[in-house]
């Protein structure tokens, strides 16, 4: 039996008040609470290893951080073609939300050394507060570390940093490493404070079984997700997206009212968690759009006004002009007057060559502009058009934002046999109709299977997924299919899940990089106390 934390009915509870308002400012400690963390972690480093192609595996230790002292670890890593394998275990892991109600899980991270952050798979502590988790990566060189979440399809990491690896003397790899750094979310993005009675309260906290312990864990992480997205505005700049997370969360508590299915739930919840992170990425992204747009429009203002003042300039010049023309004809009745003409038509002249001066400054600026904001503009239309794909393919099927492109997942479920059952089949050609508005994309179809003798029938799925494509609108050149049996599972050996076609679209009208993609930037570790 495991004890299913009474916080984290609190943290449900607290994370559908955020769909509604805002998050809270900083919240000054009152009598009867205690910060979970007096150090604000800004910007932390880390030692990451290149881990060198096929030289046999290798190990590395884990230590617990100041939140998390008697913590530690040790992982297995090895890298193979096409991938590095990971093999972690973890000791000492206290329960998530002693940090926070609204904490209800672990996540294994990898960041790279130019900082960005990989979520590796989520940390499920048992009953004995051990951890374990076999995950592969694309990545070569890469640091690891653990932190504390509210749901587990985060994509960039809290500052609640619980262990770090520990390079050991006999950690095989590059001969010198180098420092990772990496930045953290501010923890603003949810709950301040602890209850000081929350200790009191897990541990009279009522026994559920296992099965129901993880049920529950996955829809609070889930309505955290959505709760989160929703405080955000994920309804106004992300609306199909956010629906997408809200119908499977409404969905998951529905069988899970009706008593139904645990792997299904869990599964339903996960993809709602998943769908919820994709829709508050989106809004962030659209906002910082809207933000540049606004600026924009500052700026075409501020050209606007320079012209009215140029005019304004051109029409002292003519009435220079005429006066200089009076002055003339006035010559004869005075020669002072004259001279006093002369005078003012000198400071004309350079007036004029100064004006002319400051144009040519100004036109030199706005090239210069120019020249320079083309490559951001060109990057944030494909960014744009991503997007646009990503919020048109979710409102079709679920679909998720990659390194490797955007990806439509097809459970093994949909399929009778080889074949691809009539409704999801309706499905995939609003897919395919929906690709081929966006001309120039490539189309890679992937076929996955529980257990490598199904390999073979992953590829015949995934070849029967190309045919519907390619008979709905797709050039057949531009869509490649291979079935990959069990080498890229979701979750343990065996497990449903892991049987799916991935329907993988790329290509340079969308760009390499996700939307929720980005690099950091490098600066010293700043801590307060």
């Amino acid at each position: 039996m495991r004890i299913a934390c009474l916080a984290a009915a609190v943290a449900f509870a607290a994370s559908a008040l955020a769909q509604s308002t805002p998050a809270p400012p900083p919240v000054v400690p009152q009598p009867g609470t205690v910060p979970i963390y007096h150090v604000t972690v800004v910007q932390r480093t880390i030692k990451a290893v290149n881990y060198e192609y096929r030289q046999g595996p290798t190990q590395i230790d884990f230590r617990g951080t100041v939140l998390l002292p008697e913590g530690k670890g040790g992982a297995t890593i090895e890298s193979k073609q096409g991938r590095t394998e990971i093999d972690a275990g973890f000791e000492h892991l206290k329960p998530s939300q002693s940090y926070g109600r609204e904490y209800l899980t672990y996540v294994l991270w990898a960041i790279t050394p130019e900082g960005r952050p990989h979520n590796l798979g989520e940390v499920i502590p048992d009953h004995s507060d051990k951890g374990h988790l076999h995950v592969t990566t694309d990545l070569q060189a890469f640091a690891m570390i653990v932190t504390a979440e509210p749901y587990s399809a985060v994509r960039q990491p809290s500052d609640v940093v619980v262990l770090e690896n520990q390079v050991r003397a006999d950690t095989e790899g590059s001969t010198e490493t180098v420092n990772a750094k990496y930045e953290l979310l501010p923890r603003g993005e949810y709950t301040w404070n602890i209850s000081s009675s929350l200790a009191a309260e897990i541990a009279n906290s009522p026994k559920v079984s296992q099965r129901e312990f993880d049920t529950l864990t996955e829809l609070y992480q889930a309505q955290n997700a959505v709760g989160i997205a929703g405080s955000v505005g994920a309804a106004q700049y992300a609306p199909e997206t956010y629906a997408r997370a809200q119908q499977l969360l409404s969905e998951a508590q529905q069988m899970h009212a009706s008593k139904q299915e645990s792997h299904t739930i869990i599964e339903l919840a996960r993809q709602a968690a998943q769908t919820a992170e994709d829709a508050r990425l989106i809004t962030v992204d659209r906002k910082q759009q809207a933000a540049l747009l606004t600026a924009q429009a500052n700026a075409n203002q501020a050209r606007q006004q320079a012209a009215t003042a140029q005019l304004s300039i051109q029409q002292a010049q003519a009435d220079v002009l005429r006066a200089q023309q009076d002055a003339q004809a006035a010559n004869e009745r005075a020669n002072a007057l004259q001279k006093q003409a002369d005078s003012d038509h000198a400071a004309l002249l350079q007036a004029q060559a100064d004006a002319a001066q400051a144009r040519q400054r100004a036109q030199q600026a706005e090239a210069s502009a120019q020249a320079a904001a083309q490559p951001a503009q060109e990057a944030t239309r494909k960014s744009a058009a991503r997007v646009r794909l990503l919020e048109d393919l979710n409102g079709v099927m679920t679909a998720m934002d990659t390194p490797r492109g955007l990806v439509v997942t097809i459970p093994g479920a949909d399929f009778s046999g080889d074949s691809v059952q009539g409704a999801e089949a309706g499905n995939i050609a609003r897919v395919a109709a929906i690709i081929a508005r966006q001309p120039g994309l490539h189309v890679s179809v992937e076929g996955y299977s529980d257990t490598a003798v199904r390999q073979p029938q992953s590829e015949q799925r995934a070849f029967a997924v190309r045919r519907v494509l390619a008979s709905n609108g797709l050039f057949a050149a531009s869509i490649s299919a291979k079935g990959f049996g069990d080498s890229r599972p979701l979750g343990p050996a065996g497990q449903e899940e892991n049987t799916r076609v991935e329907i993988v679209i790329s290509g340079d009208p969308i760009g390499s990089l996700p939307f929720w993609d980005r690099t950091y930037s490098l600066s010293s570790v700043t801590e307060q106390r």
